[in-house]
């Protein structure tokens, strides 16, 4: 490596760096309660929901047809819009609204929701528990609610939407070139020392340094990987819209300008929901959107499934089934890029090993940290320093003729 080339690495490093660390502490940071959401949900705010009734062994589902009819006798003149199943409980969530109409007006006032659901349970398909009238007063937020809400916007978006996602998603691909920058210049740097060595009989910059050094590359595949898959995560709202603007709109065109069918002469729910397991073996069904939806058919059911393993429940395949004879239309696998962002999530929140996963992600976390609070320190204890005078003060010989190679300062003359 000549010094120049070691020159350029070092301000690719630096300028990466600092762009990016302030927004990736915040990253980290609120990454931490976002990881054990479930239990501190559960810790802090608990379950109220009525308990289940209790059942002999083995005893079997209710059709969904007659929850949906449970439901609409509750609230005739309305429409039913979702039909949901439960991941871990005996439950199906029906949600309804005025209209399909009222729900498009929602859209224009984040304050007013139309919607409502109720929660059955499927075996008995007994009513538990419905959310609170559109119009009835709003139940004070808890202090757990908040900090998590804080939380989860600061980490997606930084409370700027789609623009906050965006940026966040530059600032993940500037955080990989920081990495990469910092891989050459650490492995010129201990190429005379052993891995690890922390020099704590030096000037403490030195010490910082090495600590620096240390933990980065100790979690350097974990940060990638995590900071990768981030970047990825953040483009899901463009990759969504290009799919439904293509192989979406392209798979619905037929049916496009047909009107909604009345619900009260639709085909069975039950049904489609069989016809959607037949056709995605080895799936399972996690919903059904009614005709009428946004981003869906005037005319099919919208059935999603997915796999059944950790890895791959977040692999998604739509199913349409015609919503007026009951008929399967087609299966339709996402597009690769989909796919490929579906599969980044797992490893991204470390969410399909369980609790022990969590603990490591959450460890790893805290060190990234550490990398980035010193690296800040670095920075700003010589920040007014020329790059050469820098490049000396961490440790590297830069005596040499423009253009000869440069070898870390390790060995005696370290000393």
């Amino acid at each position: 490596m000549t010094t120049r080339t070691l020159r350029r690495w070092f301000v690719v490093h630096k300028w990466t760096s600092l762009v990016c660390t302030l927004f990736l502490l915040v990253v980290c940071v609120t990454g931490l309660p976002l990881l054990f959401s479930e239990q501190i949900w559960d810790t802090f705010v608990g379950d109220d929901d009525p308990p289940y009734e209790v059942l002999p062994p083995g005893t079997p589902n209710a059709s969904l047809d007659v929850i949906v009819e449970k439901a609409r006798a509750l609230y005739p003149g309305q429409i039913i819009t979702n039909v949901s199943p439960d991941d871990d409980e005996p439950a199906v969530l029906i949600s309804m609204a005025p209209s399909w109409q009222a729900l498009k007006d929602d859209e224009n006032y984040p304050d007013r929701n139309s919607g409502h659901w109720i929660k059955f349970d499927a075996r008995t398909a007994k009513v538990l528990e419905q959310s609170r009238p559109a119009d009835a007063p709003k139940e004070p937020r808890t202090w757990t609610g908040i900090i998590m809400g804080i939380c989860n916007r600061l980490h997606t978006s930084l409370f700027a939407g789609l623009t906050g996602r965006l940026f966040l998603g530059a600032m993940g691909g500037v955080f990989v070139a920081s990495l990469i920058s910092g891989t050459v210049l650490y492995g010129r740097f201990m190429k005379r020392l052993p891995f690890g060595s922390v020099r704590r009989d030096r000037a403490s910059r030195l010490t910082w340094l090495d600590l620096h050094n240390l933990l980065g590359a100790a979690t350097l595949i974990w940060a990638t990987v995590v900071g990768f898959t981030g970047l990825v995560n953040e483009l899901q709202t463009p990759l969504f819209g290009l799919w439904r603007v293509t192989d979406v709109r392209q798979i619905l065109r037929p049916y496009a300008n047909l009107p909604v069918p009345s619900q009260d002469h639709l085909s069975s729910v039950q049904a489609a929901f069989d016809t959607a397991a037949k056709v995605a073996p080895g799936n399972e069904v996690t919903g059904l959107s009614f005709p009428g939806a946004s981003f869906g058919s005037p005319v099919h059911y919208v059935l999603w499934t997915r796999g059944a393993t950790p890895l791959r429940a977040r692999l998604f395949t739509p199913v349409l089934v015609d919503a007026r004879t009951g008929e399967l239309t087609g299966a339709y696998p996402m597009p690769w890029y989909l796919r490929f962002l579906e599969i980044s999530r797992p490893l991204h929140f470390g969410d399909y090993g369980g609790m022990p996963l969590k603990i490591l992600w959450a460890l790893l976390d805290v060190v990234v940290i550490g990398v980035l609070v010193s690296g800040l320190v670095l920075w700003a204890g010589k920040r007014k320093i020329a790059t050469d005078a820098r490049l000396r003060a961490l440790g590297y010989d830069l005596d040499d003729a423009e253009g000869a190679p440069v070898s870390a300062l390790t060995g005696e003359g370290a000393r």
